[in-house]
């Protein structure tokens, strides 16, 4: 099912519906002996790879941090190619190089834009993989069709022609084709970018959602902004600070693109250097029909990823393609910022689901929020294994004394 959907992906725009079906009958046939052998390899792995990998205890034990032989710019794994943009040259190793820190460029680029473009973080089977997961869950998808859900004013340029848009939640609640959207909690060419944005220790805030849009769809209007678009008041909730070089972002958005957006196609949408400014839009620019020429709509490619600071002010245009538009929308935020709570049920955990499968970095980006010195697990440079950050053994002593509890 998943090469069917890679085979559609990539040439089915280019193919009569005979053709296509030659060409899938005969990759199908050319492939069935590599791919027996990479499935035996694929599991071979995966058996020394469970068995080596141990999830962090509900007592936090601590880990010691990986040691890497490779330079101290890029970890060495075997993954998909990416780009790094403005990064360092990559090595020409048969192993895949990532970055093991957010590099001067990303953090210029950043800083100035208020969001941030990395390209081909999936690869072109795993875009088929999540689409195709979203395949089997789409029914389940609720379009905002109520006035009181609809995301912009009709008429305007984001409305487009008045179908609502599509949400699907649940998206790390599906067993088995949860797992390539699990990856995004820890993918080792984020998490230097979640690092160098929002500290070690970073968090998932909201719970990740699939966005649709069939063509004509309306989009969502401005909004955001660390001075609010639409009032003028300070969100310290979305707050983005750069004190000394050193970069915090209170919310970042993180737009996984499952489909291509190319110029004019609509979809995201930003306001770039807005999450700087100190002042509300003027009337009409939050839906588009003032001021267009300062509003982007980047152009991306299905396995790119968009960073956003929550303090840029974004939003989204009127859908135009016949295909529909897929992204999937997650956010992060240090570990002491919380804006969401779905995390906070009677246990204290997210839905019991998602935990389902996951390695000691993902699992840890599950944690509430609370200060790295509490025994907060921190994702090292593999972005696979944990350290815990933590006090000294006689300041919890005495914390356990006087409170009669383990955490103040």
């Amino acid at each position: 099912h998943h090469l069917r959907y890679l085979i559609i992906f990539r040439y089915g725009h280019m193919l009569t519906s005979v053709r296509l079906f030659m060409l899938m009958n005969v990759i199908l046939a050319s492939h069935r002996t590599s791919i027996t052998k990479a499935f035996s390899t694929h599991h071979s792995k995966k058996v020394l790879t469970s068995a080596a990998t141990s999830r962090f205890s509900s007592a936090f034990a601590t880990k010691r941090p990986s040691v890497l032989t490779q330079s101290a710019r890029y970890r060495h794994l075997h993954s998909t190619p990416v780009d790094l943009q403005e990064s360092s040259a990559m090595s020409t190793s048969a192993e895949q190089a990532y970055p093991i820190e957010m590099s001067e460029a990303e953090r210029y680029l950043f800083d100035l834009n208020g969001y941030i473009i990395i390209r081909n973080v999936l690869s072109a089977e795993e875009v088929a993989e999540a689409n195709y997961a979203i395949d089997k869950h789409q029914e389940a998808m609720i379009e905002r069709k109520e006035d009181a859900l609809r995301n912009t004013v009709k008429g305007t340029k984001f409305s487009g022609t008045g179908t609502g848009r599509k949400d699907l939640g649940g998206v790390l609640e599906w067993g088995e084709d949860s797992k390539i959207f699990k990856k995004i909690l820890a993918h080792p060419r984020l998490v230097p970018i979640f690092h160098g944005i929002l500290g070690k220790g970073y968090r998932m805030d909201h719970l990740p959602f699939v966005i649709a849009q069939d063509k004509g769809a309306e989009g969502f209007q401005l909004h955001g902004g660390t001075v609010d678009c639409n009032s003028g008041a300070y969100n310290p909730e979305l707050a983005y600070t750069c004190y000394n070089g050193f970069i915090r972002s209170a919310l970042l958005g993180c737009n996984v693109m499952l489909t291509d957006h190319d110029p004019g196609f609509g979809g995201f949408c930003v306001v770039p250097g807005s999450h700087k400014s100190n002042f509300k839009m003027p009337n009409g620019m939050v839906d588009g029909e003032k001021y267009s020429e300062f509003i982007q709509q980047p152009a991306t490619k299905a396995g790119d990823v968009v960073l956003f600071s929550e303090g840029t002010v974004h939003g989204a245009m009127a859908w135009t393609p016949e295909t529909q538009r897929r992204v999937c929308l997650y956010r992060f935020s240090p570990g002491t910022n919380v804006y969401g709570r779905s995390y906070f049920t009677e246990d204290g955990k997210w839905p019991e689901k998602m935990y389902e499968d996951l390695n000691d970095a993902q699992r840890s980006v599950l944690e509430p929020p609370y200060a790295n010195r509490l025994d907060r697990p921190e994702i090292q440079e593999d972005a696979q294994s944990v350290t815990i950050s933590t006090r000294n053994e006689i300041k919890k002593k005495h914390d356990q004394e006087m409170f009669g509890t383990k955490y103040f």
